[in-house]
């Protein structure tokens, strides 16, 4: 697992904060995603600097991937 950066440690924070003093599960749960948003788009760039460059067709299908869906957030 590569270190933790600023930025991870910030959000791991604001989460560890919200959890404690939050009155409103909202802000927790909006902790929860910027944490796991911010790890989920390290863990992309982390592949993405790896692979092989991609094709357009292959870039589409990946984008396609976080795209939104009828019925779905």
């Amino acid at each position: 697992m590569p270190p933790e950066t600023t930025q991870h440690a910030r959000r791991r924070g604001q989460l560890t904060i919200a959890i404690r003093y939050a009155r409103d599960e909202n802000e927790r749960d909006h902790a929860r995603r910027e944490l796991r948003t911010f790890v989920l788009g390290e863990h992309i760039k982390q592949v993405v600097d790896q692979a092989p460059p991609l094709t357009d067709e292959q870039r589409a299908r990946l984008a396609a991937l976080l795209r939104p869906t009828a019925g779905k957030r």
